[in-house]
């Protein structure tokens, strides 16, 4: 990417000091009249980003920010690369509480680039004056409008100048504190423990070192990972297996560990070691070793902090991984489990604190490995900064949208009813018996089988990237309901529905990821 010019840096800083005034008005009077442009680009490196199946409509996931249109003063503009339905957008706004769909639909553009390729949607806008005039001419009062981005990036800052308004998200000077990189340095002077391991890395010598390192270290140690810097959805992970027993001397264990790596299992199923490392010197990356224990789980805390500084703690979730090294995302339960939520909501606020004091505003993300043995302590690992969106950064705004609740001191969510709420989500609801179903196709099969959301309930099924379904044959979902099991029940129904309709029980042309069978944990 080039080297962004001194001006553009300097008027994107004047543009983010008038951040804070126009969010504290939107908040404070959400009736008074102000703009939102969502730009869903996923602004990251293409080909690591093109490993991820039905990427395209990942664009789809932030639709359920249109629900910032029951703010009667709102007006949204929802850039895509591609068109969405008309049905998919009424979808999400007939969920909207308090406010007639009509009446919202009227403060609600959509606009689409029509350009399919394979890039980041900000560069396709950013290669269109006429795009950008427009998108300039519905904005009217840059005083009371600002841009919200699915990542930031140099591409990014370059719209916000562009069109004259803030962006409500990190500034991009300090995207290496998301890079696994930056994450361990960041834990590092946060104090919090994180697993044993070299970052900086740029070659496979600095690699083949770094694992050799490991093993003095770690001696006994079976397997690491090796990550590039910028991965997404773990699809930039490469798993190591030690050669046993190693020999001795340096440039034997070295020798000895350099032709292991032929033996790397990565998580993105077309990775070749070649075409690995060739990304690895381009982006630089990590080495670390892979925590093994009896029980083990990988729960995320999302925080925010807002343009006036303020460091919240927004919400807790049990990752779901899997793919072939179990370190692929597919999904979510919120919330984290309570043996362990305030370990890692602690540790998570002592890093946040790190990120507040560089300047860091906007939603974020961290991972982290609990584990024990034999019914022990649990032990916390942070793994990575997520310093952007991302798969469980809509599901919960969604409950947070439709059931105006909060979160309690125990990490619980409780809706304004009262009543705890709890939820399974996931991007990969996914079978080859499912494709060709176009949206009408799949609305008409929610509508018959009635998996909608009730707002009486406060319990039900919401869907996003539907579509991705034709093409794909992949699907979003997110089950909410007033237990964890009820939650899963929502998402067993859904399938049972979808295998029903699509005949894939009959047929057997494919399996659905996750399945609770996969990941019998979730099920406790």
């Amino acid at each position: 990417m080039t080297k962004q010019p001194v001006d553009e840096i300097a008027a994107f800083k004047a543009l983010q000091a008038k951040l804070l005034p126009i969010w504290a008005e939107v908040h404070e009077q959400p009736r008074e009249p102000h703009s939102c442009l969502i730009v869903p680009s996923l602004s990251f490196d293409q080909e690591e980003l093109a490993k991820v199946s039905g990427v395209p409509f990942y664009e789809e996931r932030l639709m359920f920010m249109l629900m910032r249109l029951r703010r009667p003063g709102a007006r949204v503009m929802y850039v895509t690369s591609q068109p969405i339905e008309e049905e998919v957008v009424d979808y999400y706004l007939q969920m909207l509480v308090g406010v007639p769909p009509m009446h919202a639909k009227r403060r609600l553009t959509m606009l689409c680039v029509q350009d399919a390729s394979p890039r980041a949607l900000t560069e396709k806008i950013l290669e269109r004056p006429r795009v950008i005039d427009r998108i300039r001419h519905w904005i009217g009062d840059p005083n009371r409008a600002y841009m919200t981005c699915f990542t930031t990036s140099p591409l990014e800052r370059s719209l916000a100048v562009r069109l004259g308004i803030p962006l409500n998200g990190a500034d991009p000077d300090l995207l290496d504190l998301g890079s696994k990189s930056g994450s361990r340095e960041a834990f590092r002077k946060a104090g919090i423990e994180l697993p044993a391991g070299t970052e900086n890395l740029r070659t496979i010598a600095d690699a083949v070192a770094a694992l050799d390192e490991l093993e003095r270290q770690k001696p006994g140690i079976r397997r690491a990972v090796v990550k590039l810097n910028a991965g997404f959805s773990g699809e930039g992970n490469a798993l190591f297996q030690y050669p046993k027993p190693l020999p001795d001397g340096e440039a034997a264990r070295r020798a000895a560990i350099r032709s292991a790596l032929d033996g790397l299992k990565f998580t993105a199923a077309d990775h070749s070691k070649a075409a690995f490392f060739e990304k690895f010197e381009e982006m630089g990356g990590i080495v670390e070793e892979f925590l093994e224990a009896e029980e083990v789980h990988s729960p995320s805390v999302q925080l925010r902090i807002t343009p006036a500084g303020e460091l919240r703690i927004i919400s807790t979730h049990d990752q779901v991984l899997g793919g072939d090294t179990g370190q692929a995302y597919l999904g979510c339960r919120f919330p984290a489990r309570l043996e362990y939520r305030a370990m890692i909501t602690e540790r998570a606020h002592f890093v946040g604190e790190v990120l507040r004091e560089r300047g860091v505003i906007g939603r974020f993300a961290i991972d982290f490995l609990v584990y024990r043995n034999h019914g022990a302590e649990w032990q916390c690992a942070a793994i990575e900064i997520n310093l952007r969106m991302g798969g469980t950064t809509f599901p919960y705004m969604a409950l947070d949208f439709l059931t105006g609740g909060a979160i309690g001191g125990a990490g619980d969510y409780r809706s304004r009813s009262g009543i705890v709420k709890y939820y399974f989500a996931t991007d990969a609801l996914v079978s080859p018996a499912y494709r060709g179903l176009l949206p009408q196709d799949f609305l008409e099969i929610v509508i018959h089988h009635g998996l909608h959301w009730s707002p009486l309930t406060e319990t039900g099924v919401l869907f996003h990237m539907i579509g991705a379904l034709s093409q794909f044959g992949k699907l979003g979902v997110i089950c909410i309901g007033n237990s964890a099991a009820e939650a899963d029940a929502l998402y067993q129904q859904t399938r049972n529905v979808l295998d029903m309709e699509t005949d894939a029980a009959r047929t057997g042309r494919g399996q659905l990821l996750p399945m609770f069978d996969d990941f019998p944990h979730l099920m406790d």
